[in-house]
């Protein structure tokens, strides 16, 4: 594990994160990704801690991530879901919160459509004085920490296996490519790439791009650049991560078709001769098959990234566990 400290106590935004947080996150990542190359993948680092995953929002990836992250840390879990729980009977969502609290919860991983609550609820909590950790995974159109620290390190790992870090990005080009609007994965990888030293490209229609994004890039160490078509974005791109189409997000008629957006945003073999010759594709997942990327793109291991982010995934969230957690089994 890295020598250096932790302070922070929940994972909410990684608009403040230090390069140093950063840096510590990669390398215990990195460690437990070792540890889940042996025959035995679980360690004790968390025994006798309670995880509760408190998911508002359905979910597939993250939250499964998360649980088994808690148990290879030998971590106890609680799972909640909306639809079965007091909820439908009137209860809040801060009241839920403080019951998992009751049973002895230390820590929260909380997802939510409405950007702003998980924040709201660890700093409720806060103030009754409770020591639980919180670690937000998914507010609405804000935030999504955990999948941008799991994207920065498949990136970092794939340069240096051994030793995974921020400065491996400095002067990399990376694309972002589609519904940049709604995605909160998109605004928490904007904060960590430019972080790095990282050139930036964002690039997708006028009405799921807006200007305001290139506000989020001033004063960094990396380079953000908006485009509105994509070839200026994939020259000569190290990196190409395209985004899910959020249909479910959108209340107005933002796009003419899906079939008008592949034909002009949809990453293909044929766009990618333009990008560095060991390009590498990414997406957070789940994808629209040949709306956001083409099908057999996206299962071509020469480029495809996509399901070390998945694996990477379960070592990233061990490493946040962990590094919440660690100071409570301390005490």
């Amino acid at each position: 594990m890295p020598n250096a400290t932790w302070t922070r106590r929940h994972i909410l935004s990684l608009a403040d994160f230090t390069a140093d947080e950063y840096d510590i996150v990669l390398q215990t990542a990195a460690s437990f990704q070792e540890v889940l190359g042996r025959r035995m993948k679980k360690v004790p680092a968390l025994q006798g801690l309670v995880v509760a995953n408190l998911f508002f929002e359905p979910s597939t990836r993250t939250r499964n991530s998360f649980e088994l992250a808690a148990k290879r840390l030998s971590a106890d879990t609680l799972n909640f879901s909306p639809g079965s729980s007091s909820l439908t009977k009137g209860e809040t969502i801060l009241d839920t919160a403080k019951t998992y609290l009751a049973m002895g919860t230390d820590m929260m991983v909380i997802r939510h459509r409405q950007a702003g609550v998980v924040a709201s609820i660890a700093s409720s909590l806060d103030s009754s004085g409770s020591s639980v950790r919180i670690l937000n995974a998914g507010d609405g159109q804000h935030q999504h920490p955990s999948q941008a620290l799991l994207d920065l390190f498949t990136i970092c790992r794939l340069i240096d296996p051994d030793r995974p870090r921020i400065e491996l990005l400095e002067g990399k080009k990376i694309a972002i490519v589609g519904d940049i609007l709604h995605s909160r994965v998109a605004r928490s990888n904007i904060w960590s790439l430019t972080a790095t030293g990282a050139e930036l490209h964002l690039a997708g229609p006028p009405t799921l791009l807006p200007e305001l994004f290139a506000e989020q890039g001033k004063d960094r160490p990396g380079k953000l650049f908006l485009h509105w078509n994509v070839e200026p974005a994939l020259e000569n791109a190290d990196f190409v991560m395209t985004l899910r189409l959020q249909k479910e997000r959108m209340t107005d008629s933002l796009l003419p078709s899906l079939r008008e957006y592949h034909k002009l945003f949809g990453i293909t073999r044929e766009r990618l001769k333009t990008c560095k010759p060991q390009v590498k594709i990414l997406h957070p997942g789940p994808v629209n098959r040949g709306v956001e990327i083409s099908s057999d793109l996206m299962d071509d291991p020469d480029f495809s990234l996509i399901s070390q982010q998945v694996t990477s995934g379960i070592a990233s969230r061990m490493a946040l566990l962990y590094l919440l957690g660690s100071g409570k089994n301390n005490k």
